[in-house]
């Protein structure tokens, strides 16, 4: 894999035996290994757990009150992957391989595809319940995707434990909308030809089931975004969903990436205007407006980026021209410039306790001789968030 001289799948091979055993005699990656480094770090760890290449492996499920808790826990994942799932091994089905769907811990909680059930190294792995940890059964893509939290893929003697040297394997982790990791994608083939390109197909689909994940969460207005130029409403769009009053209900990876959301304490929410250089209820207005046009987004990097604002799914009008059917490139099943809803978000209504919240940013400000950054700082919040309540224009 690092190698830049093309080799033979023989020779390749050879070379990844021969960095393993430099790693098990030296106890740490060789310093020219013909494996990635998260391979070598994975090897090590197998070490660090007492595991020995030669010693058998044992597939074993999970207790039944364990495997329950997990399926309840990972429901909305579950019913957000399956579309994704059907089209995926739909698209892998003449190449032999089956996807797995893990929860965070490595635990199998679906199987989709041909995983051929007369041959026990495939009947093995691919059933609901099955501990495909690194802990369990060593380096795999599974649970070097869960450690590593990055796309992966693994080909025969790269993994750790020689009876996991027939399977070929890419995997992908799965983040929720709020940024955690929830589980992974896999897809596996048992003594077939090297295919590293499956790494990009498997972090394309995990990608799909975030965002339909994402979908899935109640929210008053979703943002896609992207640099300038870009065409909005194609799967690398970044997702952000927002609540009735600003405050973000949750987000994808792209768009984590592209506006970076400050720290909070845990449970603390993030409003919008903490993210973005505007008045929030522009954002509102937007989408009221039909047809939608892309949004000038400034950033409070003094970066700027075009969005769209939509209403959430079941609030737009249904068009004859825009089918409803799910695709891996738009989630939600809807155009990004269909009508704006039925029924208009309502406009959020102070109430006692934000006057209150409010006349108490006022006195802070007024005490610190209008000096907004001062005020913030002895309140303990964001320059941000007092422009915000006070609904202050933020050049001033």
């Amino acid at each position: 894999m690092l190698s830049s001289a093309p080799t033979s799948p023989a020779h390749r091979h050879a070379l990844i035996a021969q960095a393993r055993q430099t790693l098990l005699a030296d106890g740490a990656a060789p310093l020219r290994a013909e494996v990635e480094p998260w391979i070598a770090r994975s090897w090590q760890r197998c070490l660090a757990q007492g595991m020995d290449p030669t010693q058998r492996v044992v597939f074993e499920a999970v207790s039944a009150p364990a495997l329950r808790h997990s399926l309840e826990q990972n429901h909305a994942l579950l019913r957000a992957a399956r579309p994704v799932l059907e089209q995926l091994t739909r698209a892998i089905a003449g190449m032999r391989y089956f996807a797995i769907l893990t929860d965070a811990r490595g635990t199998v909680v679906d199987v989709q595809g041909h995983c051929d059930p007369s041959d026990p190294r495939a009947s093995s792995i691919g059933r609901v319940g099955i501990d495909l940890s690194e802990a369990a059964v060593g380096t795999t893509a599974i649970g070097a995707a869960l450690a590593e939290l990055q796309p992966v893929w693994l080909h025969r003697g790269e993994h750790f434990l020689d009876d996991n040297g027939s399977y070929s394997c890419a995997g992908a982790p799965l983040f929720d909308p709020q940024g955690q990791c929830v589980g992974m994608l896999d897809l596996t083939g048992i003594d077939v030809p090297e295919r590293p390109e499956l790494r990009h197909l498997v972090a394309r689909s995990a990608r799909a089931m975030e965002d339909a994940l994402l979908l899935q969460r109640p929210h008053a207005l979703l943002l896609r975004m992207n640099w300038p130029g870009s065409t909005l409403g194609g799967e690398g769009d970044g997702l952000l969903a927002l609540d009735a009053d600003g405050c973000v209900v949750g987000a994808n990876s792209m768009a984590r990436q592209l506006v970076p959301q400050p720290l909070r304490a845990p449970g603390a929410s993030t409003h919008c205007s903490d993210l973005l250089a505007m008045p929030w209820t522009m954002l509102f207005d937007a989408a009221r407006r039909p047809p939608a046009q892309p949004l000038d987004l400034p950033l409070w990097s003094g970066l700027r980026l075009q969005a769209l604002a939509q209403w959430p799914a079941h609030t737009r009008r249904s068009s004859n021209s825009v089918h409803s059917s799910f695709s891996p490139l738009n989630p939600s099943g809807s155009s990004p410039t269909e009508a704006a809803p039925l029924v208009p978000a309502p406009p959020p209504v102070p109430a006692p306790l934000r006057e209150a919240e409010t006349a108490l940013i006022r006195q802070a400000v007024q005490d610190a001789r209008g000096n907004v950054a001062e005020a913030a700082r002895a309140l303990g919040i964001s320059r941000a968030t007092v422009y915000r309540k006070l609904g202050t224009p933020k050049g001033l």
